[in-house]
């Protein structure tokens, strides 16, 4: 039974103590420990905790708790966020701004908790400590209903947008806005994937001294994320201001999420330690040297082993038309070198989608991790771009 107006108020959200965290943690291993035993999934998140992307409160793990009893371990539900960097543009000009966004994961109630409101309270709420309190970030008076707002936290707020990727019904996150209404939060956006199946005869081998190409291993990356910024910045600086492809025709702003900074590189490392024992796999990218340095040529990915059987997922993407077929070709090679026997790409770009019916793909609508945005800059969520939608934000 969903909790009344007044009980809920006597709930806000709060920053988690280690205890809290850990036993955060120790909630979600049923639900997505995947074939970890609980010590093993611990220490996998502990140690996902010192890389890059996590440290210097980079994330941080919230609880709904009581106002009174704000550390106790029988906190109502939990959530993670991710502090990142972003870009944003703004029509009639090509002045690409760097800005604070968040990455939102591992949303959890536990079951003898659920069906009483404590999610959708915590994600509201969740607003009003990942933006920032002004009138420049577009948020309702905090609801009188819900008591104070949540206490301020140093390393969070100032938050232009926060990204999540549903696991739920759609429209869960949509109602969970700022305010009192049931709606004003997160839009799902293009949860679109391209599947193949991994042909059994190879085209290229993994091993091949062909020198146009080069593997990527994760000693690569830093080089690599800092070349990529560069190719989103002219990406976001060239957009066309309109047109019909987008969600609004002539949207108000343009966003993109950065790969830099541990981000990109997140998918590698967790990929390694879930896939560990399950999948060998010795490469996570593909790069085509000498190409156009504003068309070049590559591939990143990670690997999904929960569920069975794994699938090799394309985190980040640049190719023209005429390359893709020999970049596929390159991808599957590394995917069948590790017994992997499927691949997929998040939002393939458009003018990718005929090539990939001509190399086997499937193109189709997800029911699962659905990339959802909210905007807490001037205007409504509907009417921002969310350019580069891929794979390599998730978290």
């Amino acid at each position: 039974m969903t909790m009344t107006q007044s009980e809920l108020a006597s709930l806000t959200l709060f920053r988690a103590t280690p205890a809290q965290v850990h036993q955060s943690r120790k909630r979600t291993w049923l639900k997505w420990g995947g074939l970890l035993t609980e010590e093993q999934y611990l220490d996998r998140e502990a140690k996902l905790d010192a890389m890059e992307h996590a440290i210097n409160s980079r994330m941080i793990t919230w609880v709904l708790a009581p106002r009174d009893d704000p550390t106790t371990l029988d906190f109502m539900c939990a959530c993670e966020t991710y502090k990142r960097h972003g870009l944003i543009r703004y029509p009639g000009s090509t002045e690409v701004q760097e800005v604070t966004y968040y990455g939102v994961a591992s949303v959890f109630t536990p079951p003898y908790k659920r069906g009483k409101g404590y999610a959708s309270r915590m994600m509201r709420l969740l607003h009003w400590v990942t933006s920032g309190r002004t009138s420049e970030n577009n948020l309702p008076q905090f609801p009188t209903e819900w008591g104070a707002p949540p206490p301020d936290v140093a390393e969070a707020g100032n938050g232009m947008f926060s990204v999540l990727y549903n696991d739920v019904r759609e429209n869960f996150y949509q109602e969970a806005g700022p305010g009192i209404e049931k709606a004003g939060g997160w839009e799902t956006r293009n949860p679109i994937s391209t599947i193949w199946k991994i042909p059994q005869e190879a085209e290229v081998q993994q091993d091949s001294t062909d020198s146009e190409w080069t593997w990527l291993k994760p000693g690569d990356f830093d080089a690599f994320w800092k070349r990529d910024v560069q190719l989103i910045r002219r990406t976001m600086e060239n957009l066309a201001e309109s047109s019909p492809d987008y969600r609004s025709e002539r949207p108000k702003a343009f966003v993109t999420c950065l790969p830099n900074e541990g981000v990109g590189s997140f998918q590698i490392f967790r990929s390694k330690l879930a896939a560990d024992g399950i999948v060998s796999m010795d490469v996570w990218g593909v790069e085509k040297k000498f190409t156009d340095i504003g068309h070049p040529t590559y591939a990143t990915w990670s690997v999904d082993v929960h569920p069975l059987p794994p699938t090799l997922i394309v985190t980040r993407i640049s190719s023209t038309e005429s390359e893709f077929p020999d970049l596929l070709c390159h991808i599957q090679a590394a995917a069948r070198n590790s017994g992997v026997g499927k691949m997929e790409i998040w939002n393939l770009p458009k003018h990718l989608l005929k090539a990939a019916v001509e190399t086997g793909g499937q193109t189709f609508e997800r029911k699962k991790a659905l990339p959802s945005i909210k905007w807490y800059g001037t205007g409504k969520t509907v009417d921002v771009e969310w350019v580069l939608n891929d794979k390599f934000s998730w978290c």
